[in-house]
């Protein structure tokens, strides 16, 4: 009987310990939601600059081989120049998607030209959504009569 007892009392206290850890969480998550909210964390009033607010996307003919230039380079920024740039490979018999973390402006990994290409754009906010034919900078030697990357971009409220 005193064992059942001690082990009431022991689960109790187990109890209010969680619930006293899972009070605190709770009132950290609503503290922090109100300061976003209010702009108060690091955005002096303003946007969040932790929020995606920079888009570019390349369109390419990768592989040579299709015409339509399938493959795409899209970043995806903060206003820090933190965020990834995804790229999609597409050829006749398979299609390869990569991912690449950028901070700062620059790719963890390196990053191909066009990679590079979408990730300036992205900073520079060099229009929106508005595709047309350009020369890369940062692009390798292109042969056969291959068209240059289309770049598209697009920028989010500082």
């Amino acid at each position: 009987m005193i064992a059942i007892a001690a082990a009431g009392v022991v689960a109790g206290v187990i109890g209010v310990v969680i619930g006293i850890a899972a009070s605190r969480r709770a009132t950290r998550a609503v503290r922090e939601c109100r300061d976003l909210v209010q702009g108060a964390v690091g955005s002096h009033g303003t946007v969040d600059p932790r929020a995606l607010r920079d888009i570019a996307i390349v369109r390419y003919d990768a592989l040579r081989e299709m015409s339509g230039q399938l493959s795409f380079s899209l970043a995806l920024l903060n206003a820090m120049g933190d965020g990834v740039v995804l790229s999609s490979i597409n050829g006749r018999a398979e299609t390869r998607t990569y991912a690449k973390p950028v901070v700062a402006g620059e790719g963890k990994s390196e990053l191909s030209p066009e990679e590079a290409q979408a990730v300036e754009s992205a900073r520079l906010g060099t229009g929106l959504f508005s595709p047309g034919p350009t020369t890369p900078r940062h692009s390798r030697p292109r042969g056969g009569g291959q068209k240059a990357p289309i770049v598209s971009s697009a920028r989010g409220p500082r």
